[in-house]
């Protein structure tokens, strides 16, 4: 990847959508450390207007808070880099927004920002579809900064599609 998106997280992108469109879902994003690459790679596709309702970018805990809802006491007990974070920011994107699908994604991509017990590499990420199944993981990337980026775009969008399949 040198700038551009990768062509398999298109392609991916590509059947999320048409999945989306087969059950009438409409998605939103809730992205920290992909800084909207999610919401990119969706709207890289012709047509994907009748899919992606909208993105939130929310790189600060601010915006986090202010944008999604996420609570500080949140950020404060499990910080932004959490399930815990995760899933409010998830809960805020389908709150804020008609959306009946929604990621949020929210990590340490480097190379600076990591703890003892959060390293670089660390990505949260919690998906709903319409509040009923919800689901959360976290993983660890390797890489330099855009290897984490791209492995996070790319299990987001792994994510959405298995969500949208039912």
């Amino acid at each position: 990847m040198t700038g551009a998106l990768p062509e398999s997280a298109l392609k991916t992108a590509a059947r999320l959508l048409a999945r989306c469109r087969e059950r009438g879902l409409t998605l939103a994003t809730a992205e920290s450390c992909t800084g909207g690459l999610i919401a990119a790679c969706l709207t890289e596709i012709a047509g994907s207007s009748d899919v992606v309702d909208r993105g939130f970018v929310t790189y600060s805990n601010a915006a986090k808070t202010e944008m999604l809802g996420v609570a500080a006491a949140t950020l404060e007990h499990h910080g932004a880099v959490s399930a815990e974070t995760a899933a409010e920011m998830v809960r805020g994107a389908l709150a804020r927004s008609p959306a009946d699908l929604a990621i949020a994604v929210t990590g340490i991509a480097g190379p600076g920002g990591a703890t003892a017990t959060k390293p670089v590499g660390l990505v949260s990420s919690a998906r709903s579809v319409a509040a009923r199944r919800r689901g959360s993981s976290a993983m660890s990337f390797q890489g330099d900064r855009r290897a984490v980026r791209t492995a996070a775009l790319e299990r987001a969008l792994a994510l959405l599609e298995r969500a949208a399949i039912g």
